[in-house]
């Protein structure tokens, strides 16, 4: 056994790694720490020594420092200046000295016992091919005690298509769906809320409640709704995705949520359900404390807030072909259909710069523009030709819908044409003036009878009729979506608040789709949101967008960062599912998820949802390729700050084409 010395900023502590040692279960629990809540460990095998390295956790929390300093002789400065190429040395050289790996510790039950088991994994980054993975597992085996199983988990999909070709027998493996899958606890969104748990088993429990439900309460049930208030927490006993429109609404209000199955359990043992808690969560720990006496609690900031929108411009704008529209039209035809324009704008051009994400610092990096040319196959370049060659990529990548914006004007010609409208939007008004909440439903149901049943006067369906004419309508189905001002705002978020309507066929159900999503601005619930914040009726508008829908094999959201993870730059995750995008968010199926990494490459499986296998090795290469231009055009449409990730509604045609038909920014 070899003990080394750490030598730390303001003291000395003893560095506990071992060196060429057998690993017992003991040792293993003295060496580690805890990750994603398992206890973990970090082994370096020197092939050239023929002797591996059990790193001390608390010593050592990175495998590349650890080599150079101590193994190498280096110092910190010199392993910066050259990082890079010496990660490149230990994870993608075919011929690499250091295999580099963590050893998590995790349990299984077998006949009522837990029986503990190791599972051995790289980095996921790392690139190596089959022959040295089966020399890792087997090199790490011979040196476990043998009465604990080992398997090992691939890291990415590379991984997975080299062990596909070895014998279980050989190498026994587990799949990160397959490990994670069945976690009890899985977090979603971090944070801390202290409130009462309001813990409902049926959705009956939770409507018969909803009404009571307040600022100071942590919502749990098996799945809970899209129009849920704005509460202090979300707790799902059933598993759900981060890109559910549920926690999209949690991650813009900053609020807690995570999947806790078996809160049942937990609530019954500690009484917990109707008692004040404290609940955090984060990525490695999610708890429920009960606290013994009611908090002096004071109204959340947001129970305050008042959001201002700018005035938007309501003349008479003309109906307008998306490609016609840019970013700077979102005060006449709403956030959506102007990004949608934008879009058309990006792939059309080669001048945008798309790589403003890369040539930010991370340090110890300069930027991360050799990275992006290694992914864009480039092997020598200027920064003039990395910029040609990302819109290049852009534009061969994904594709925009064809379609038509119609602006908030033509909403207000429609509003003003009728006495009954305008009466019912003045006692709206006057009950929001007056906070009269009690009969705001009753206000807001009536006046969207009338919306949707009003007559739509002829200058109004001219101008739809002129740009998007009969013929066009009658030719097959339509999708028809909402285009706000008052949504994808910073402190507001209107995930799944405004209506979209996906199966619209001929001009007669054209015209009741547009007066659906019309409607939709004035519902119960997006005006109570809307209340919340200080967002005032007279400010808000509604556009509308008509596409002619496009058969999909595949469609999903795509999110340009982690959502479990705000540290991590380097992920890009993706929800999946066979059609429609509006499964993987309205909760009818739970999508296939999938991490991409857009600085080294590579992608993993991170759940299966409700398939029995995964997507084929050559579709799993191409949403890498929608990974990589999702995070591309975070560098044009996060405007100041090309960190802020964007929200991505995609589809995959039946030709195996990518369409993008929503952009927008991710609440974080």
């Amino acid at each position: 056994m070899s003990t080394h010395l750490a030598t730390g900023a303001a003291e000395t502590a003893t560095d506990r790694t071992v060196v060429d040692e057998n690993l017992s279960l003991p040792l293993f629990r003295t060496l580690s720490g805890v990750l994603a809540g398992h206890p973990y460990l970090k082994v370096v095998v020197d092939r050239a020594e023929n002797t591996w390295h059990l790193l001390d956790t608390d010593a050592h929390p990175f495998h590349v420092n650890y080599i150079a300093t101590r193994v190498l002789g280096m110092d910190l400065d010199a392993l910066d200046a050259q990082l890079d190429a010496f990660n490149a040395s230990v994870y993608t050289d075919p011929e690499r000295r250091f295999l580099l790996g963590v050893l998590s510790l995790h349990t299984e039950q077998n006949d009522g016992r837990e029986r503990p088991f190791l599972v051995l994994e790289t980095t996921e980054a790392d690139t190596m091919h089959g022959e040295l993975l089966t020399f890792f597992y087997e090199f790490v085996r011979s040196r476990v005690d043998s009465s604990l199983p080992l398997l090992l988990k691939p890291a990415n999909h590379g991984q997975e298509e080299e062990l596909s070709a070895i014998s279980e027998q050989r190498v026994p493996r587990i799949f990160s769906h397959e490990l994670f899958g069945s976690r009890e606890r899985t977090p979603l969104n971090p944070g801390e809320a202290t409130g009462r748990l309001r813990f409902f088993r049926t959705a009956g429990e939770y409507r018969a409640a909803e009404s009571g439900l307040g600022w100071a309460d942590i919502v749990a049930m098996p799945c809970l709704p899209d129009d849920v208030p704005r509460v202090a927490g979300f707790i799902n006993t059933a598993p759900i995705t981060p890109l559910s429109h549920t926690n999209v609404l949690a991650s813009g209000w900053g609020i807690p949520n995570a999947i806790v199955r078996d809160l049942e359990q937990l609530v019954d043992k500690d009484r917990l359900d109707d008692a004040w808690v404290r609940y955090r969560v984060a990525e490695e720990d999610i708890s429920l404390q009960r606290l013994d006496d009611e908090p002096d609690l004071r109204a959340p900031a947001w129970h305050q807030q008042r959001i201002r929108l700018e005035p938007p411009l309501l003349e008479d704008a003309p109906v307008l072909s998306l490609h016609r529209l840019r970013s700077a039209d979102r005060d006449r035809y709403g956030t959506k259909a102007a990004n949608l324009g934008e879009l058309h704008h990006v792939l059309d051009s080669r001048t945008v710069d798309l790589t403003s994400f890369y040539g930010r610092p991370r340090p110890p990096r300069e930027d991360l523009y050799g990275h992006l040319a290694t992914r864009l196959g480039l092997s020598a370049f200027t920064v003039e030709q990395l910029r040609s060659r990302a819109a290049e990529f852009v534009a061969e990548s994904v594709g925009a819908p064809e379609g038509v914006a119609l602006p908030f004007a033509l909403q207000q010609q429609f509003l003003a044409s009728s006495p009954a409208l305008q009466q019912g939007i003045g006692k709206l008004k006057m009950a929001l003036e007056l906070d009269a909440t009690d009969v705001l439903d009753s206000l807001c149901l009536h006046l969207q009878h009338l919306i949707r049943h009003v007559p739509v006067p002829e200058s109004v369906t001219r101008q739809i009729d002129q740009a998007f004419p009969a013929s066009a309508a009658t030719r097959g189905r339509l999708v028809v979506r909402s285009s706000s001002n008052a949504e994808d705002l910073p402190g507001f978020s209107a995930a799944g608040v405004y209506d979209s309507v996906t199966t619209v066929h001929g001009t007669g159900e054209l015209l009741d789709a547009v007066r659906q999503v019309w409607a939709s601005l004035v519902s119960p619930r997006s005006v109570r949101l809307r209340h919340q914040v200080g967002i005032s009726l007279d400010d808000t508008y509604m556009g509308v967008i008509i596409q002619e829908y496009v058969p999909a094999s595949l469609g999903g959201v795509l999110v340009t960062c982690n959502p479990t993870r705000r540290d991590d730059f380097r992920n890009v995750y993706i929800n999946c599912s066979p059609g429609s995008p509006e499964q993987v968010v309205d909760g009818t199926v739970l999508p296939q998820q999938y991490l991409y990494n857009t600085v080294e490459g590579g992608g993993r499986t991170v759940a299966l949802g409700s398939w029995n296998q995964g997507l084929s090795a050559a579709v799993r290469a191409r949403l890498a390729d929608l990974s990589l231009t999702g995070r591309l055009l975070q560098s044009h449409f996060s405007e100041a700050d090309v960190d802020k990730p964007l929200d991505i509604e995609w589809l995959m045609t039946e030709q195996g084409d990518f369409r993008l038909v929503q952009i927008r920014p991710y609440a974080l």
